[in-house]
């Protein structure tokens, strides 16, 4: 039976990603997953498509407050959340939404690393991103994702990719909130509804890829590879798709080790 290999949580959008031996799901996906997301001063979101330096900032939990690092930095403390806080409109693709600032010491310190002027913002309580209901069958929320608030990927899958590159890539160039083990390759392609641990999520629609696969999550440098190579098996139309996102049913915990049970494939 399919098992869970790691679980993996992106405190802020595009940066460096924590790994957990469990983790909770609240009403939008994975707890502390992308509930923070650097933005430009037009309030659009920032990615490791345009400016692949991102991976190279760590943010850590603490008890209350995130603390953030990056080379030749000094250490950033920034609140899990602040009454009264500033709110400003972003938006993250097609959603425009309401954010809490997250303050001058953090605009200057991101501003500074990434040699541009941006500010790091914060999910706001109360706001409310429906992902897309061409997909999803049932109605669900997300914060800052892309579009969903889980992704799954396995880890023979991207196996069976690294037998086809010259050098091989690391699971975390996909990003992913769950590695799963024990499958064969692409077998996650044609599952429905699977039950992990205490939560159930339907798998409802393919990855799609994009460049920030081809970013080197330790140096900050983009090169052309895995992009390339997926394309040459996995295109579908102008699509690459690589991985599952999922839609939570119900609020639990997920562990490393749980079992995958499969409850519906195509």
């Amino acid at each position: 039976m399919p098992t869970i290999a790691s679980l993996h949580v992106y405190p802020i959008k595009s940066c460096r990603g924590l790994d957990l031996t469990a983790v909770r799901f609240d009403q939008l996906g994975p707890l502390y997953d992308r509930r923070f997301m650097l933005v430009d001063d037009q309030g659009v979101y920032l990615s490791q498509r345009t400016l692949p330096r991102l991976a190279l900032i760590t943010p850590r939990l603490g008890p209350t407050a995130l603390m953030v690092s990056a080379p030749n930095m000094p250490p950033l403390k920034v609140a899990m959340s602040q009454r009264d806080a500033r709110r400003i409109e972003v938006q993250v693709w097609e959603h425009h939404g309401m954010a809490e600032d997250a303050g001058e010491s953090a605009a200057a310190w991101f501003s500074s690393f990434l040699e541009r002027p941006c500010r790091l913002v914060r999910w706001a309580e109360g706001q409310l991103r429906r992902v897309d209901p061409k997909y999803a069958r049932t109605e669900a929320a997300t914060a800052f994702n892309d579009g969903y608030p889980v992704l799954l990927m396995s880890e023979a899958s991207v196996t069976d990719l690294n037998k086809r590159l010259k050098q091989p890539v690391p699971m975390n160039r996909f990003r992913p909130n769950l590695v799963v083990r024990d499958l064969e390759p692409y077998a996650e392609d044609s599952w429905r509804k699977i039950r992990i641990g205490e939560v159930e999520l339907d798998v409802v629609k393919p990855c799609s890829r994009c460049v920030t696969t081809t970013v080197d999550q330790l140096t900050g440098v983009a090169g052309s590879e895995p992009l390339v190579t997926l394309a040459s098996y996995r295109k579908d139309g102008n699509k690459v798709p690589f991985g599952q996102n999922c839609v939570h049913l119900n609020l639990g915990s997920i562990r490393a080790g749980d079992p995958v049970e499969v409850l519906e494939s195509a």
